[in-house]
């Protein structure tokens, strides 16, 4: 898997402090996307152990506390993409159990098969469904527009 940008610190895409990693490839093609150069497979840079390792320090330090991760691309639950971030998302939960992870995807929740569905467990928010420029609107909150929506499967307390 490949990935366009990492955040170790960012306020924008979820609740609180987070770090977001913005995965690449994706195959919705939404009308009015706003991260375009995320649809191709082989944009960005490789996913390695050392990013892994950076996320798991980042998101453990105390200096700057983050409330979690934010999954965003591109798709993080293209199934090729599920191949590498299922096995960090598992050891996230498992080092980290008080950070949640939050997830965007152009797939409708009952749209995932069996594969994509490994992920769900360990996913806190899912903001579901694919971009829709008619239906856009600036005022909405973690979502671009009204067909998205946000699924709340767990809510950590700081």
């Amino acid at each position: 898997m490949n990935y366009l940008q990492y955040y170790p610190v960012d306020i924008v895409n979820g609740e609180g402090t987070r770090c977001t990693l913005f995965v690449s490839g994706c195959t919705h093609a939404c009308k009015g996307c706003y991260n375009q150069k995320s649809w191709s497979f082989s944009a960005g840079v490789p996913f390695d152990n050392a990013m892994e390792e950076q996320i798991l320090k980042d998101l453990k330090d105390t200096r700057i506390k983050r409330q979690g991760l934010s999954l965003s691309g591109g798709d993080p639950l293209h199934p090729l993409n599920v191949e590498t971030l299922l096995p960090l998302v598992q050891r996230i939960k498992r080092e980290c159990p008080d950070k949640d992870i939050w997830c965007w995807t152009g797939y409708k929740l009952e749209e995932l098969d069996d594969y994509q569905r490994k992920m769900l467990p360990y996913i806190d928010v899912l903001i579901d469904g694919k971009f829709v420029q008619e239906l856009a609107d600036p005022a909405l909150v973690w979502r671009g527009s009204s067909n998205q929506i946000v699924h709340r499967f767990r809510s950590n307390e700081f």
